[in-house]
Formats: C-alpha cells, structure tokens, sequence
C-alpha cells in the first residue's frame, strides 16, 4: 500500500488542534442522536458576516449541511437585502410582513446575531466568537476589517484552525483589488453580457444581463466548494487558511466553453440570441402559437429529428449530416427548420419529438416552473414554520443525500433573533452584562418573537 504523503504542517496538528477552542472541539465530537447517521456537518460553526448574495448563498449551502450558522448583522438594518422590497413575506392572512422575498432566498438554517462592529465592545464580542468558530465567511472590501482587528492575520492568530473565506468583486490582490464589485457590473466586465442577448442589428439586438445574479449564486458556490475543502484538509494539518473568491474570477471560469473558444481561436465569441455557438441545431425555434426549444446534442438526434419533420434529405445532406457541418452551415440549414417548426403547434411538435428522442421542451415562466409535474414529483418548494407569517416558502436545496438529507426546520431569521440566546449560551453572559451592550448601542435583539427556542439554538 502506497505510503500516505503528510502534509508540511502536520507536524504542528496536535498544537493547532490545542489551541483551537474547546467548545468548538467539543462540537466536533458530539455523536449522533437516535444511532442515526449525523448530517454532513453538523458540530461545523460558521460566523457569517456576510450580506446580500453571494456569501448568504455559500452559508445557506452549509446550513443545509448541517453547519451552525450565526449571521451577524447591522442592528436596526441588518443585512440590505432585508430592505429590499417588495414584495415580501405575506402572513397567513395575505398581509405584508417585513420580511423582503429577496432576504428570505438567502438565509434559512441560519441564527441572527446583531452587533455593531464598529463598536469596540462589538468586534470584540466578534473575535470572542471566531474564537468557537470554524469558518468564517465575509464579503467586506479588502482591508475593510482590519480596522476592527477582525481581518484574517488578526483572526488566525486567536484561531489557527479557523477557516477565513472573503468573497469580494476582484479578489484580494491587482489593480481592482480595492473596488468594490456588483453582479451586474461583473456580468458586463466578466465577458457574460458580451454573448448573452440577440446579436447586433437583430430586433432588440445588443448585450443583456442574466435574469438573476448568477455571478453571486457561482461565487457562492465556489466559497462553498472552498470551504468543504478546506474543512477536509484541516483534518489532516489541523489548520485554517484563507479563502480568497473574487466574483471577476468566478465569471471567467464559469464562461467554460465560450472562454475556450476565445483562448483556441483568438477570436472573441459573439452573441447568438438563443442559439449555441458549438452545438447545431441548438436554440428556440417558433411554432404555429408559441416557442419550444429544441437540443440537438449529437448526430443521431439530428437523424432523429429530420424523421419527425419528414425530411430524411436533411440528414443525408452532407452539408448538414455531422455537427461540425451543421455549425459552418448553420445559415443555410435553420431557414429550412425554421419553415417547417411553423406548420404545426409547440405540443404537437413536442409530443412528436419526445417520442423518438429528440431532447425538446416548452419556455415555461417562473409560476409554470414550479407547477409542473416534475417540480411538484421533486417537492422543489417546502414550507418552514416562521414567527410572523406561519409558514415560509422556500426554494428546494437541489442538494439530496439519501442518507443525511438536508432538513428543512428553520427559516431565515428575524433580525437579532438570536442574539441573547448565543451572547448567553454561546458567551456566557448574564443578562446585566447582555442588557448593558443592548442599551449601548453594541448588539441588539429582535423586538418581535426574540427567540425560537432553546433547541434550535442550541449552542
């Protein structure tokens, strides 16, 4: 059997594993209830210091997993996506709670912690909890911690098992380092825009963003992935490091092929409308009353397709019988297609292709997305109990582990939720001390339904 290679710093394990805090060993090593399995990681506490998108997302993603994640926010504001409505979360009897959709995407799983860190009493209580923590994650600009003694160096130091992710627009080092980044300013300056919209000169042609903010939702899966595999490598060093995710780098890599063609070619790619730039044909075509889309991965569905239109000439044509032909020829070819998809209705042709394995479907909007048969076979929304509204929609995790699945017991906090239950449980401070950092400004508790309950904070 081939020898395990240890890494540099395994020597130095059982001293960073000292130093790291009890209670954070100690929740490492809680066994599992009822001899079931225990969820992936559970006794795993994360300090979220993060807002809006794409750190909500990764810590939403390890929540799900099972992870302890305390949310730190702005007391009176919290987290800006709090104000970011409407619409809102509407209560049983279809009035508006203040509780912003857009927040409630984000944070389920999660406890709400407010602290003012520019007060000194604040980040210190900051740092008392970095201390209990495995993962810290935060999307402030670069520097703008360090000021409070809350930057990875200062951090590292009273934690060396801490895991430290910074999600920022362009990364901690170059030129643009120090701006701050948006969604839709990486979009256009990340090269998405550039191929996402009709090409130039077609009606409504020019550069269009994504409907949603994918380059946040991709940052926050790339800290997840980040931070998953900086927990595994900790096993083995018994050390933390720093995470360092730029939006810019996350929407290069996720151009994939079109980024590949450029680097192959030299030439920049261009926009297509719904058309694939290496696939044909591969993109929406109109029936008699409405759109479908249809895929055509490889030859053999091309064959297939030609069969359903009655037009086997197409296939044996051989300006047109392989997909590389298809794409040189493509000005010739789509005309035809686009002629015949007219004589017949998007179901009909659906049901047509479907039925010898054309991969084909409908352009359905958000509401038919979630009423089709597959979403409801998928339970893709599941309903959480919470405090102003009953119950609180949520999106599905697509994650489904068949042994450990994610559970779905605790909806995106109030603001300050839990912020007597974690400075007591958590900290250990009584309720004079508590009551002292509230009246001054430090921290602050949610005036509406404070706390769920010992058992889902349980610290």
């Amino acid at each position: 059997m081939q020898q395990q290679t240890r890494h540099p710093a395994a020597s130095q394990s059982s001293e960073a594993q000292a130093k790291t805090s009890p209670q954070a060993q100690e929740a490492r090593e809680v066994p599992p209830q009822g001899g079931g399995r225990r969820r992936p990681l559970e006794g795993i506490r994360v300090l979220d210091l993060s807002r809006v998108l794409a750190g909500p997302w990764c810590t939403q993603n390890l929540a799900d997993l099972g992870a302890q994640v305390i949310k730190i926010e702005r007391p009176g504001s919290g987290d800006e996506t709090r104000s970011w409505g409407p619409p809102y979360l509407r209560d049983e009897a279809g009035r508006d709670t203040v509780e912003s959709a857009y927040y409630q995407c984000a944070n389920r799983g999660k406890l709400s912690m407010a602290v003012d860190i520019a007060a000194p009493e604040g980040a210190a209580l900051i740092r008392e909890l970095a201390r209990q923590c495995d993962v810290l994650v935060e999307n402030f600009k670069v520097g703008g911690l360090k000021k409070y003694g809350l930057d990875y160096e200062s951090l590292a130091a009273l934690n060396p098992g801490l895991i430290y992710c910074s999600v920022t627009g362009f990364g901690q080092t170059g030129p643009l380092a120090h701006r701050a980044g948006y969604d839709f300013l990486i979009q256009g300056m990340g090269g998405l825009m550039s191929i996402t919209g009709e090409p130039d000169g077609a009606p409504g042609g020019g550069p269009e963003k994504v409907g949603v903010a994918v380059t946040d939702l991709m940052a926050g899966m790339y800290a997840t992935t980040g931070v998953l595999a900086a927990v595994i490598e900790r096993e083995h060093s018994g050390l933390g490091q720093h995470i360092d995710i730029a939006l810019l780098d996350c929407q290069l890599a996720m151009l994939a092929n079109q980024s590949m063609n450029y680097l192959c070619t030299g030439e920049a790619p261009r926009r297509l409308g719904n058309a694939h730039p290496n696939v044909v044909p591969y993109q929406t075509f109109a029936a008699s009353d409405g759109h479908l889309i249809l895929a055509c991965g490889n030859d053999s569905q091309f064959r297939s397709l030609c069969g359903a239109m009655a037009m086997n000439e197409l296939a044996a044509d051989p300006r047109f019988a392989t997909n590389s032909a298809r794409s040189v020829n493509r000005a010739l070819l789509l005309p035809v297609l686009e002629k015949a998809f007219l004589t017949r209705t998007r179901d009909a042709w659906i049901a047509a292709l479907e039925a010898c394995g054309v991969p084909c479907g409908p352009i359905n909007d958000v509401a038919q997305a979630f009423g089709s048969e597959q979403a409801l076979a998928r339970e893709a929304v599941r309903r959480i109990a919470h405090p102003l509204a009953g119950t609180s929609p949520s999106v599905a995790s697509p994650l489904r582990l068949s042994a450990t699945p994610v559970e779905y017991d605790m909806a995106p906090p109030l603001l300050g939720e839990h912020t007597r239950t974690l400075l007591d449980g958590l900290l250990g401070l009584d309720a004079a001390r508590i009551d002292a950092l509230c009246a001054s400004g430090a921290v602050g508790a949610s005036a509406q339904v404070c706390e769920r309950g010992a058992q889902e904070a349980a610290v």
